[in-house]
């Protein structure tokens, strides 16, 4: 009979590797009902077994959306044998999610990871005693050398009888004794141990579990607080540190004197120093984005877009389609709508996989965790916790991963306000509108560039002081407790195969999603109400669509040129087809990627303050409809996600209007009744940012939009 098998540990403790080990190619990824949460399975067919791989979480108790589907998946679906990865170097941290999964009855074997590490600091474990005070199986491996992965597969093989939970004090196991008493019938047999100590701990699951009989255990817990003069949960994880602790000091023997500091301890005195930490990682940062954007990355993906789209397919399925007298409508579909269309992100790719391959080095390095740890101090004096630091960065790349990246923040407070506020920073599709304002209209200076990614940041720490104050979202910034790993040298197989996983999400997850946008955006421009294929797009639906809301733009300066209007809506779809809609709708066939040709002609149309202030509403206003789809995904819902784009373009909006009013007061003298409602809109929004509670009057109507 074929095994199911769970996979959990510590995040940072190997089991990503591991995980790779046992399984190799063998593996499946999706997402957990109901969570974006990713789920990852695998095969090993050594022993027909199938393993699940858990999301790393540091405990069972329910605080995240990991720790949530962790407990749910060991308490509900049963799984044959739990294997826990344990950090070696880590045992006192790791085994504390050990002694969880014990309670819970499952047969274990516990994969005792970096050995290599431990054995190189001439530090000794006596796994056979480890085993016994477990009551356990033990392997010691080494997943990123593949030494004693056999011997673990073996393990897994044999392994049958329930682990020995990890005993508490006489007191308390007692009060665990009583509280199974009154469960016994309620829970699984195998799980009453595990209900018991969560109850005893006040876990709201356990207490659901009781039902009416919670009076009578509340009894038994509140004589055992009495006694032990403490609350009842910080009393359990003192006395499950203080088991682990005699644990691991009767079977470690350390080759390191006490207080030596180790090698990572020593590069951590340099980089997360509080005046060095910022510039070394604007240095790494830099040279990071120099590789992937600029020339590795750059040389690619000017080859995707200038021979393998541009010469090869898009050239090659027009004449396919052709030769096999396909309809020529249905040709300009296909080439003109989806190709095209999905070109332009797939384009993309050599400098996502670059940077995704560069971004993992450092987090399996473990230099990720220390750069969260030192940007913590400035975003959380704006209401942001240091782990959006992380999404932001990614999302300088491609929105998609940044949005998709914020589901790694514990509080969901943080995660949401990430989630909205990633794609303000500019993303690569933003890159040739930059180019566009900057060459247009201002000599091509790189201050505008220079401008758009500090207002970009801006607006996330200003949204980070707003967004906390709205009532769904109050309260403080979640405390930033990480633990931060030894510096490991990553395994090569280990960092593409994680790397090809994310440039394979970004395509599944983007590509699709545009390619129905792609379909709907060239139908609308190439049909006008009556459905007859137009010879001039100015008839078009899109036209005509972009006619009749262009007056909404005429107080950011740019409105009465429904042209410009037009290419905002089709920067919903990716936002490098501004560029490209320019070039169509002022009758250019092609043109490159700055939008060079027509420079001379935007730039005859309006000013260059009205031009700048086309390029800040298309930064900070709604992403592309990729990173909306992303958005909905880690947001939940479409009310959440509306609310958060009608947020985004307010804020878009407002900043737009105040750049051009105020800026053609100032350059031109000019005054009307837009530059006093500027005035007005920059007021207000001082006010939200200075004010302790500027939305208390509406607490009562916050259900109405709970983002």
């Amino acid at each position: 009979m074929r095994k199911t098998i769970a996979l959990a540990g510590n995040p940072n403790c190997g089991k990503t590797t591991l995980f790779n080990q046992l399984t190799g190619s063998s593996q499946k990824v999706g997402n957990w009902p109901g969570v974006t949460i990713d789920r990852k399975e695998g095969e090993i067919k050594k022993i027909d077994a199938i393993v699940v791989d858990l999301p790393g979480i540091y405990s069972l108790s329910p605080y995240s959306p990991e720790e949530i589907v962790s407990r749910d998946y060991l308490l509900y679906d049963n799984p044959d044998l739990v294997v826990n990865i344990v950090d070696a170097t880590n045992m006192e941290r790791n085994l504390y999610l050990t002694s969880q999964i014990l309670d819970m009855g499952i047969p274990t074997v516990i994969a005792l990871n970096m050995m290599d590490a431990v054995e190189k600091e001439g530090t000794e474990i006596d796994i056979e005693g480890m085993s016994r005070l477990l009551g356990c199986k033990v392997v010691g491996i080494s997943a990123l050398r593949g030494d004693g992965i056999d011997e673990l597969i073996e393990a897994i093989d044999s392994a049958e009888e329930k682990p020995n939970p990890i005993a508490l004090s006489n007191n308390s196991e007692k009060v665990i004794r009583q509280i199974s008493e009154v469960l016994r019938g309620t829970v699984p047999d195998e799980r009453l141990r595990w209900y018991a100590v969560k109850a005893l701990e006040r876990d709201s699951l356990a207490i659901e579990k009781i039902g009416d009989s919670w009076n009578q255990v509340s009894e038994f817990i509140e004589a055992y607080e009495k006694a032990e003069d403490d609350d009842s949960d910080s009393i359990v994880a003192s006395e499950r540190y203080e088991a682990i602790g005699k644990t691991v000091s009767s079977v470690l023997k350390s080759g390191r004197t006490p207080g030596e500091y180790t090698i990572s301890d020593k590069i951590d005195k340099i980089v997360t120093n509080k005046w060095l930490g910022l510039p070394i990682f604007a240095g790494i940062m830099f040279i990071v984005y120099y590789i992937s954007i600029t020339t590795i990355g750059g040389w690619g993906t000017d080859w995707v877009n200038d021979v393998f789209f541009a010469e090869m397919v898009i050239p090659g399925t027009e004449s396919y389609l052709e030769s096999i007298n396909v309809d020529p409508l249905l040709v300009a579909f296909v080439v003109d709508g989806l190709l095209a269309g999905v070109g332009a992100v797939l384009g993309f790719l050599p400098q996502m996989a670059v940077l995704f391959l560069l971004l993992v080095i450092l987090e399996d390095s473990g230099y990720m965790a220390r750069i969260a740890f030192i940007m913590d101090r400035v975003f959380r004096k704006f209401g942001l916790s240091g782990k959006s630091f992380i999404p932001l960065l990614i999302g300088t790349g491609c929105g998609v991963p940044g949005i998709m990246a914020s589901r790694t923040i514990e509080s969901e407070r943080d995660r949401k306000i990430t989630a909205m506020t990633t794609t303000f920073v500019p993303c690569s599709a933003k890159l040739p509108i930059i180019a566009l304002i900057a060459g247009a209209w201002f000599d091509k200076s790189a201050l505008i560039a220079l401008a758009s990614y500090f207002i970009g940041i801006l607006a996330v720490l200003i949204s980070g002081i707003i967004l906390k104050k709205w009532p769904s979202l109050t309260g403080l910034p979640s405390e930033f407790i990480m633990e931060l790993p030894p510096y490991r040298t990553p395994g090569p197989v280990a960092v593409i195969k994680s790397a090809l996983s994310r440039v394979w999400s970004f395509v599944r997850k983007a590509g699709t999603f545009i390619m129905l946008a792609c379909g709907i955006v060239w139908f609308l421009s190439a049909f006008d109400w009556s459905l007859a294929l137009v010879d001039d797009i100015n008839d078009s639906m899109l036209a005509n669509l972009g006619n009749a809301v262009t007056w909404i733009f005429i107080p950011l300066g740019w409105g009465s040129e429904w042209q410009f209007t037009v290419g905002t809506i089709t920067g919903l779809l990716a936002k490098e087809n501004v560029i490209g809609t320019f070039g169509v709708l002022f009758g250019y066939a092609d043109v490159a990627e700055t939008g060079v040709e027509i420079w001379s002609i935007i730039a005859s149309m309006v000013t260059p303050i009205a031009g700048f202030s086309f390029l800040v509403f298309n930064l900070l206003c709604a992403p592309c409809f990729a990173a909306i789809g992303a958005m909905r995904r880690e947001l939940g819902t479409w009310k959440a996600t509306g609310a958060a784009v009608l947020y985004q373009t307010t804020l878009a909006y407002s900043v737009s209007l105040i750049i051009y009013q105020i800026g053609t007061l100032l350059i031109y003298g000019t005054f009307g009744i837009w530059t006093a409602i500027s005035v007005l809109v920059a007021m207000t929004m001082a006010y939200v940012l200075i004010s302790k509670d500027p939305f208390g009057q509406y607490r009562k109507q916050s259900a109405e939009v709970t983002i």
